[in-house]
């Protein structure tokens, strides 16, 4: 009986060589995903509920939006020149005036009684010159009269001592008669020639109060002329034409010197009074542009003048129409401005939009070319205006960026449509 061949068993049968060949495919495949497979974080998002911008080449500038209200280039303000109380209103507020148009009549009492006072106060002095002046004359004519007689009588004494004279020396009157005619001739000389000085001084003296009446009358003939005026001033009158605007007061109110009661418009031409924020204060100057749309057309503006009181937060500038203000422009219409800040240059721009809440500007979600994900890239932002954010890195024109609020994205970095 021959002896039984022990049968060695086949290690490499078909059987574990598939199982070898399955566990190494399986074991490549688990190597690959964990060198090479995306562990991204991931989230499924629905593409209808997010906006899309494509980065672009273009102009940029640097503007902000303000609201610019429209008002007559000149408005003059009216304010009362003398204090009282209302007694009546010719004109109402919204309409048409021309200068010199009465507005309002204002009843003063106390200046009606200064002018009163002032004005009896003149006639007294115009009564005293006159006094004064024929006073004057008088004293002429009372001088010529009394001269007229001393000449007489010193005549009739010279007369006398000359003859007197020749008989003392013939020895014919005696000593005392002679002396006592030339006592009397100078007398007479002397008298005349003190009534002369005497009537000079008071002649000096009246020319003097004449000189005096004279000025004082003067001075309360201008009192009076002003006092004048401040009575026509109780008239308050259109300076200039235009829309009289408001009026601010009624009848019987009592308003005081220097309050203002309305204001006119000027009519023939306007300005954009602009709000701004102060933070922007130190980049508005004179002569700044910027635009408007209005009627379909856009229209430039340019600042002409800048009020430096802060006032909430802002500050205001006036703004005129270079080429003229737009065909049928209204009083107290707003319009949204561009106002520049800077001169336009090329940049890469990318839409303004909510995901510059949430990041920043220090990355984006960037759609792939296949257009199902897209993933977060950091990038840099420099300028903004109100419609786009200049790139300075991280993007390039036809880039496609989500610009909408990442506020549900959370912290994954990649997003599945």
């Amino acid at each position: 009986m021959g002896m039984d061949r022990k049968i060695e068993k086949k290690r490499w049968t078909v059987r574990n060589i598939a199982l070898i060949s399955i566990g190494s495919m399986f074991g490549l495949f688990a190597l690959y995903n964990l060198i090479f497979a995306d562990t991204s974080s991931k989230l499924n998002v629905d593409q209808e509920k997010i906006t899309v911008s494509t980065v672009q080449k273009g102009s940029f500038t640097e503007y902000i939006s303000v609201t610019g209200v429209v008002q007559p280039l000149k408005t003059i303000y009216l304010d009362a020149i003398e204090g009282g109380y209302v007694s009546r209103k010719f004109r109402d507020g919204g309409g048409m005036v021309k200068p010199g148009d009465t507005i309002l009549k204002l009843d003063n009492n106390r200046l009606m009684m200064d002018f009163v006072n002032r004005e009896t106060e003149m006639y007294r002095l115009v009564n005293e010159l006159q006094r004064t002046r024929l006073q004057l004359r008088q004293d002429r004519f009372n001088l010529r009269k009394t001269l007229s007689t001393l000449d007489f009588q010193t005549d009739q004494a010279r007369d006398t001592y000359e003859r007197n004279k020749v008989l003392y020396k013939e020895k014919v009157i005696s000593e005392q008669e002679f002396l006592k005619s030339k006592r009397d001739y100078d007398q007479l000389v002397q008298q005349r020639a003190i009534e002369i000085e005497s009537q000079k001084y008071q002649e000096m003296n009246a020319r003097t109060q004449i000189e005096q009446l004279e000025g004082t009358l003067s001075r309360t003939e201008r009192n009076m002329k002003m006092m004048q005026d401040n009575l026509s001033n109780l008239y308050v009158k259109a300076p200039v034409g235009g829309q009289l605007s408001s009026i601010s007061v009624e009848v019987g109110a009592s308003i005081q010197a220097g309050q203002n009661i309305g204001q006119i418009d000027d009519l023939h031409g306007f300005k954009m009074r602009v709000g701004i924020d102060e933070h922007y204060i130190s980049r508005i100057y004179l002569g700044l542009r910027g635009e408007f749309d209005f009627n379909g057309k856009t229209h430039p503006l340019e600042i002409s003048k800048i009020y430096p009181e802060v006032r909430d937060g802002r500050f205001e500038v006036d703004m005129i129409f270079p080429k003229g203000a737009p065909e049928g422009i209204k009083r107290g219409q707003s319009s949204p401005i561009r106002l520049e800040l800077g001169k336009s240059s090329e940049a890469t721009l990318l839409a303004v939009g909510g995901f510059f809440t949430d990041t920043g500007g220090n990355w984006v979600f960037v759609v792939d070319e296949a257009g199902n994900r897209a993933v977060k890239r950091n990038i840099s932002l420099g300028r903004k205006n109100p419609e786009y954010f200049e790139v300075l890195e991280g993007l390039q024109p036809g880039d496609k960026v989500i610009t909408s609020s990442y506020e549900n994205f959370g912290d994954n970095q990649v997003l599945v449509f």
